[in-house]
């Protein structure tokens, strides 16, 4: 797919971080005979996500229900903002990627007037503070020193860790306490060796996500409410899009589904599966969901 900078209007930086996310992960799919009808021929589309487990989840599930309908599909991994932009640009077709209304309100703020918004894909989208259940303190107001006074977060800017550090102001109990920024694997790195060493950890955490079937955790609660009341995740697509590609947009706008069904595609890929294959095992064995995603397009 031919990538046109000048009407992206990107930095020359944020164009590279485009260009590379792109060769690095591309997620044209093949057909498969005994999944959804083919109903174009080899149309274009784009999808960008974050590349946050549950992201990687729900766009290559996508993806794959789009390769199946005919569309010739590319996954493109971006930084956050960036993601926004290609789409408000039109550089990207669609996303499945919006937290709102906590997780994502600056990029919301500042795009969503050039996209448009098809809803809700996922409901009951949490974030906030995660320990180990091993861990004696339930509360963020109840820590003290913890970790080092050390709360192990992700990217920075990620809506999370703007919370967490919100989060430093809002408690007194949190004076001098850091937040360490990483990325999204880091943080379940440094996860995982704590966990294993059954040592303190504090990290910025959100759900869905695999970590919670593979390891003993609890969110901390939050009294001051620096987290918010928990999000749900939303589907963006460019303007236009429901003229120039209808079938996908269809698709898009009918696309839900439940915590448990991403948390089946984020588990596979934890376990050593492509993100390819593991969205491929999870439409060809529940094409009852699929189906009601599909349902009319074409006819």
């Amino acid at each position: 797919m031919t990538t046109n900078w000048k009407r992206l209007g990107l930095t020359a930086a944020s164009a590279s971080a485009l260009f590379l996310a792109a060769c690095g992960d591309n997620g044209d799919t093949a057909d498969n005979d005994e999944a959804v009808d083919t109903v174009v021929d080899g149309d274009e589309i784009t999808l960008s996500y974050v590349s946050w487990d549950s992201e990687i989840a729900s766009t290559h599930v996508v993806g794959e229900v789009l390769a199946d309908m005919g569309y010739d599909v590319t996954t493109t991994a971006l930084d956050n903002a960036i993601m926004w932009e290609a789409v408000a640009s039109g550089d990207a077709d669609a996303m499945v990627s919006a937290w709102l209304p906590n997780t994502h309100e600056a990029q919301f703020d500042e795009y969503s007037d050039r996209m448009e918004h098809l809803g809700t894909n996922l409901e009951g989208a949490v974030v906030g503070l995660v320990v180990p259940e091993y861990m004696d303190v339930n509360s963020i107001a109840d820590l003290s020193d913890e970790a080092g006074q050390t709360i192990t977060g992700i990217e920075p800017g990620a809506g999370v860790v703007n919370a967490a550090e919100d989060a430093l102001n809002d408690y007194e109990n949190l004076d001098g306490w850091n937040v360490q920024t990483s990325s999204s694997g880091a943080m379940v790195t440094e996860l995982t060796q704590a966990y294993q060493n059954e040592e303190d950890i504090i990290v910025t955490g959100w759900s869905p996500h695999w970590k919670f079937s593979s390891y003993d955790l609890k969110y901390l609660e939050d009294p001051e409410g620096s987290f918010g009341d928990g999000d749900t995740i939303d589907t963006f697509v460019r303007e236009g899009l429901s003229e120039d590609l209808p079938e996908a947009y269809a698709l898009l706008d009918n696309f839900f589904w439940e915590t448990d069904h991403m948390e089946e595609v984020m588990l596979e890929i934890q376990e050593g599966a492509e993100p390819e294959e593991a969205a491929r095992n999870w439409v060809d064995n529940n094409q009852d969901i699929v189906s009601e995603w599909t349902d009319g397009i074409g006819e």
